[in-house]
């Protein structure tokens, strides 16, 4: 039995440390190629196809192995991977910038990261099999065991996707995650090394065999029919995955622990599936028609929470709704632990935890059906596993790059609903509970019927009503515009942005640098928002040019929804957004939907202005905006006598700021920063006149205008600072992990 502990500990490890790497490494190669969604689409397509070119590589060896040198060679795959893992940071970050053409495009890029990440991930898939080979003694056992070691796993990786976000990158940075699941894949290696020490061939480890599962009562399958239903399984659980990432995403509002949090509730309620699952699996004598069941479930069951969500019949319900109207909370800059607990852990549970469950329990059921020889035992796994993340990159490609696009997230459940059907419709046919599947089938018809229309589940999400303002979703992301008294709220995955109409401190902070600059004819501006920092930059007319660089699609749609329901109305609201309109008609502008950082990278125009448009410092990829590479990047794509501007809500983005830049002004008592390589002249008269001048003020009103010249008359010049500690990094984030 201390083997099986050993080797117990050690899977737990291997699966903690691998979602390490997932969520560490995802973030490290999307600085290079984006943030979009095709961008992180392909990343995580190329990680799963390498798991699943391993488990189909550890299928076909497995069985040429002794129990003994298979466990060895599991202990080999973790030390290789810790290996690689060690080294992954200078590989992915430091060496990655050296392949720009690669980059550019999105499927080079594509094939980049599987080039990348095949090694490591054909390692991880290979260890399934492998570990499958030197466990399994006897075939009527295997589910039991197999069942309880992939829950094991599961669980280890549930709880590596939570300490990332929430422990590892906060305080260690990406780097430091990589080397802490380096560690745990090198005590992986040691202990199944520890394990293999004196075993014999035959049988492998255990104390005594354990007593036989009764027979079964339905006949044998063909193997190709369970590849093809574990297929459709996965193709199933990862669509599922990514709407409810999006989903929740919008629901608390679009921070840096969410994507974390989602995959670990996700993973932790597989794994706890998986464990019950193996000690009743004896059970289930008829294990086609019990998969097949559980499968038409897990589907039920992700559609009804979102038909109770829409409608109010959730606990807290009326909490969660002034939350979405009104809240914005941010975990590390609050000790507010009732929202923690209802955002980050009761909402994904309530939104996924069934379902993910009934997910797990069908891996040892799925195990029941098909093993009968010990000798085959790695093979089948490592197939069936090759298959299952077949399906689930093709789940992850279909709904994460046309789906989402195409048909919006409810649709794209009724997709995954029409799947279960097709699911139910090989139930009536191959099992004898034919009653049964086609009660599901009904249910399942009932529940598609039954899902809020999308704009009407969108709205519920910002706290709005049905006919309330604006929303709009495509691949890329959710945006709303809802009304507020006098103005409308924009919302960009929940999280609140600016609003209009122009006016506020983003007209300001767009305005600002371009009346300080001599003749500012080419802008880039990284971020649309509501349109007002845009807008304000355009003040003068010698701009020529202005690039908008916006990663949420839907926003420019949006915008120009408002500026025809506005042109349609009272004069009073027509004179409200008639800079709205004679923003979206000026020429000047091109709004490129695209990630604002690997533009200015791969771009080759050279700009007198760019400006970061702002956003509060703990959004989700905020770090990429406040660190100081890119600042550096800013710096390198200015012009002569060009200046960067940026918002600057916190002391460490200050420091990092004027780490980059020799030169730099402040005005707004710090809030605003603008920076340049070379000499500044401070001439606040110039800058006031230009801001008073007759075309400027036709331009943004006499009213934004005087405060533009109040505010450059205010402007302080900053003594160069080129060296200071504790700086937001790209691999060390701190502020959008609210490190104190």
């Amino acid at each position: 039995m201390w083997r099986l502990a050993l080797l117990c500990l050690a899977f737990f490890l291997s699966g903690c440390a691998a979602l390490v790497y997932q969520v560490s490494w995802q973030r490290i190669l999307a600085l290079h190629s984006g943030v979009g969604i095709y961008s992180v689409a392909m990343i995580v397509a190329a990680f799963m196809a390498g798991l699943g070119w391993g488990s189909w590589l550890g299928g076909v060896l497995s069985p040429r192995l002794t129990p003994r040198r298979a466990l060895r060679t599991f202990a080999l795959l973790e030390l290789g991977i810790a290996v690689f893992g060690a080294a992954s940071r200078w590989l992915y970050y430091d060496l990655y910038p050296r392949s720009p053409f690669l980059l550019e495009s999105p499927w080079r890029a594509g094939l980049l990261h599987f080039a990348a990440l095949l090694l490591p991930t054909t390692a991880m898939g290979m260890s399934l099999p492998f570990l499958t080979r030197g466990l399994v003694d006897r075939p009527e056992t295997a589910a039991r065991r197999l069942g309880f070691f992939y829950g094991v796993n599961v669980l280890g990786a549930g709880l590596g996707a939570l300490a990332t976000p929430w422990w590892l990158v906060r305080w260690l940075g990406l780097g430091g995650a990589v080397i802490v699941a380096a560690a745990a894949n090198t005590a992986a290696g040691l202990l199944a090394g520890l394990a293999s020490l004196r075993l014999e061939d035959a049988p492998a480890p255990g104390a005594a065999p354990a007593p036989a599962d009764p027979p079964r009562d339905e006949p044998a399958r063909p193997f190709a029919l369970w590849l093809a239903l574990y297929a459709t399984s996965g193709f199933c659980a990862l669509a599922l995955e990514i709407l409810w990432f999006r989903i929740v995403d919008v629901a608390v509002k679009s921070t840096s622990f969410a994507f974390g949090t989602v995959l670990s509730l996700y993973l932790l309620s597989y794994g706890a599936g998986s464990l019950a699952a193996s000690a009743m699996v004896a059970r289930f004598r008829r294990p086609l028609r019990t998969f097949l069941a559980l499968q038409c479930a897990i589907v039920l069951a992700a559609a009804v929470p979102l038909v109770l969500l829409r409608y109010g019949a959730w606990p807290f319900h009326a909490w969660y709704f002034e939350y979405w109207r009104t809240g914005q909370f941010s975990f590390g800059w609050s000790a507010d632990w009732t929202a923690v607990t209802r955002l980050y852990l009761v909402l994904p549970l309530l939104l996924y935890g069934l379902p993910t469950f009934l997910m797990g329990f069908s891996f040892p059921v799925l195990q029941r059906a098909v093993h009968d020889d010990v000798r085959t035992s790695g093979r089948k796994v490592g197939l069936l596993q090759t298959a299952n993340v077949a399906g689930c990159v093709a789940g992850s490609l279909l709904v994460g790059l046309l789906a989402l696009g195409h048909l919006g997230t409810i649709a794209s459940v009724r997709l995954v609903i029409v799947v279960a059907g097709l699911l139910a419709l090989c139930g009536v046919m191959l099992t004898g509970a034919r009653v049964a599947f086609a009660a599901a089938t009904a249910l399942l018809v009932g529940a598609a019927a039954l899902l809020p229309a999308p704009d009407d589940l969108w709205r519920h999400l910002h706290g709005a009503s049905p006919a309330e303002g604006f929303v709009g979703e495509d691949a890329s992301g959710v945006a709303g515009l809802i009304p507020e008294p006098g103005r409308y709220r924009l919302l960009v995955n929940g999280r609140r942005h600016s609003w209009l109409p122009f006016g506020g401190i983003h007209t300001r902070l767009g305005a600002l640098p371009a009346v300080i600059h001599d003749a500012p004819r080419e802008v880039a501006i990284v971020g649309l928002g509501s349109g007002d920092t845009a807008w304000g930059v355009g003040a003068r007319p010698e701009t020529r040019v202005i690039d908008v660089f916006e990663i949420c699609g839907p926003q420019p749609r949006l915008l120009r929804a408002l500026s025809d329901f506005a042109a349609g109305s009272s004069p009073d609201i027509v004179e409200h957004y008639k800079y709205l309109r004679s923003f979206l008609d000026d020429p000047r502008y091109k709004v490129r939907i695209a990630d604002g950082r690997t533009a200015l990278r791969f771009g080759h125009r050279r700009y007198d202005i760019i400006q970061a448009d702002a956003q509060l410092p703990d959004a989700a990829y905020s770090g990429n905006l406040y660190s100081y590479e890119f600042f550096q990047l800013c710096a390198s794509r200015l012009a002569p006598k060009g200046l960067m501007c940026t918002w600057s809500p916190t002391p460490r983005v200050r420091r990092t700021f004027r780490s980059v830049f020799p030169h730099v002004l402040s005005m707004l008592d710090g809030v605003v920063l603008v920076g340049s390589h070379e000499p500044i002249a401070i001439d606040p008269e110039t800058w006031a006149g230009r801001a008073d001048s007759a075309e400027v003020r036709a331009y943004l009103g006499d009213g934004i205008a005087r405060l533009v010249s109040r505010d450059v008359r205010t402007a302080e010049s900053l003594p160069e600072r080129r060296r200071q500690p504790d700086l937001n990094h790209d691999l060390i984030p701190r502020d959008e992990y609210a490190v104190p």
